[in-house]
């Protein structure tokens, strides 16, 4: 096995430069991208660098030196351009966060990887070993790439990302258009995109934390009001959500009521920067929404969440959903794993039943009624669970 071969890069770090190498990628058909950010206390990911190889050379733009991304984000919305990325769900976000853009049509290695039978979650150096018979070094992946200035190291690591992402997309397209299968990789990843882009309103934030069916009703309003106030000021101030109080702990104040800080503290489950920062704000929140719903208790009614456990048709129904995975996996030569997961069945039955549901709530449908799934599942799915609580489009 060969290792990694020193290769050239060209590091863009003016805006003329830059505009200059965006008209010139613009006339290629397919471009291998990459991204390198920090993510540690911060709700959306900071962009530290832009990789891209054409096939013939490789670029590396350092966002933080520039002034307008605009050029680049005009060329992953370029229809003509195939944009080849691996494992892209961050990406994703860095792509929409910061150049309020969306990649289509996107070519996902892992995905093609994953469809051709060489494993679900393939990683990138696992994949170039596999395909270009070389070792890479991924040492720097947790490096600091928002600090200047980027050492050769840090700079060879991000070239590699994308020298060997164009090779991997060059096999992998070969059996995947010899399988007539491109197709199938544009609509899995358009979906993706469409689920990284879709937000959760603030008012039903709840619905994502966990146990909340254990609440009674004026837990659920309390809990309800807090999900909000924390997902909105995350939101507001680009802080991980976690940062600014814990979801079980958050959890935990909604089960307990507390109307004070000594209230608060007593719990001894929240972390005391927790109670130092947040404590005022919290109890606040409590306080409020308690008095709201003692005033008026029909108008802040949250309806209870339903779990799938508590529905007697549920075990059978979901064999039954195993059972037609199976049937339409082996109709149409596609990996049963593939097709859908136990979670992807979950998500599924969740929308056909409940009223409240958060992958409703963000407009979206579930991955079975979406892309490429939707052809092979829709009519059987009426078939098997009947007509769903709300309409399918």
């Amino acid at each position: 096995m060969q290792p990694e071969a020193t290769q050239e890069y060209q590091l863009v770090e003016s805006q003329k430069d830059f505009e200059v190498l965006c008209e010139r990628l613009s006339h290629n058909t397919v471009l291998a991208l990459d991204t390198e950010f920090v993510r540690t206390r911060t709700l959306l990911p900071q962009l530290g660098l832009l990789q891209v190889n054409d096939g013939d050379s490789t670029y590396l733009i350092d966002p933080i030196h520039l002034e307008d991304l605009t050029p680049f984000a005009q060329l992953l919305a370029n229809e003509s351009i195939v944009k080849v990325l691996h494992a892209c769900s961050e990406d994703l976000e860095v792509f929409q966060s910061h150049l309020k853009v969306t990649p289509s049509p996107i070519f996902d290695t892992q995905f093609a990887a994953n469809v051709l039978g060489m494993g679900p979650t393939l990683g990138y150096a696992k994949l170039v070993e596999l395909i270009c018979n070389t070792q890479i070094d991924k040492g720097e992946s947790r490096t600091d790439w928002l600090a200047r200035p980027l050492t050769n190291k840090q700079l060879h690591y991000a070239a590699n990302d994308v020298i060997y992402l164009f090779q991997c997309y060059s096999d992998l397209a070969m059996k995947i258009d010899a399988n007539n299968q491109r197709a199938m990789i544009y609509q899995e990843l358009a979906v993706l995109a469409a689920k990284k882009a879709a937000m959760v309103p603030a008012d039903y934030a709840y619905l994502t934390f966990g146990n909340v069916w254990k609440l009674n009703e004026q837990q659920r309003y309390v809990l309800k009001r807090l999900a909000a106030w924390r997902l909105t000021l995350a939101r507001e101030t680009n802080t991980a959500i976690n940062f600014i109080v814990k979801e079980q702990h958050l959890l935990s104040v909604a089960m307990h009521l507390p109307r004070s800080k000594s209230k608060l503290s007593g719990l001894r489950v929240l972390l005391p920067q927790e109670i130092r920062k947040r404590g005022d704000q919290l109890i606040g929140i409590v306080n409020q929404a308690i008095n709201a719903y003692n005033t008026n208790p029909d108008a802040c009614a949250v309806p209870r969440v339903k779990r799938l456990a508590d529905i007697p048709a549920y075990k059978k129904e979901l064999a039954g959903l195993k059972a037609l995975c199976q049937q339409i996996a082996t109709e149409h030569a596609i990996a049963v794993e593939l097709l859908a997961s136990k979670k992807q069945l979950n998500q599924l039955l969740k929308w056909w039943w409940f009223e409240l549901d958060e992958t409703a709530v963000t407009g979206m449908l579930p991955d079975l009624l979406m892309g490429w799934r939707r052809p092979l599942f829709k009519q059987s799915l009426l078939s098997q669970l009947g007509k769903p609580i709300r309409e399918i489009e």
